[in-house]
């Protein structure tokens, strides 16, 4: 599912919003995809909503990151084709052979 909107603030509130009135968030996990910053306030949605993973194409904030930790969200930022760095809870993240 894909959501759109001129800030990615309200695109996560679409997304959430849509899991939520259609009783799917119980259907996941899902993995939440962002296409800005991994700020604090996009962490504190996800885990509202029980994500267990939050990726972002750019860099997160501190606190992102001490979000993501307390409430065991994998975080993955500056997310690219074939990279990208994992801050919080790595655990959750396997590489196959390519």
């Amino acid at each position: 599912m894909t959501m759109e909107d001129v800030g990615r603030h309200n695109a996560v509130d679409k997304c959430i919003g849509y899991l939520f009135s259609h009783n799917l968030l119980e259907e996941g996990p899902y993995i939440l995809q962002i296409s800005g910053r991994g700020g604090f306030e996009i962490l504190q949605k996800a885990a509202m909503a029980g994500f267990p993973i939050v990726s972002s194409i750019s860099a997160p904030s501190s606190l992102a990151i001490e979000v993501a930790e307390t409430f065991g969200i994998t975080l993955a930022c500056f997310v690219r084709k074939d990279r990208f760095n994992v801050y919080a809870h790595p655990e959750r993240i396997v590489q196959h052979p390519a």
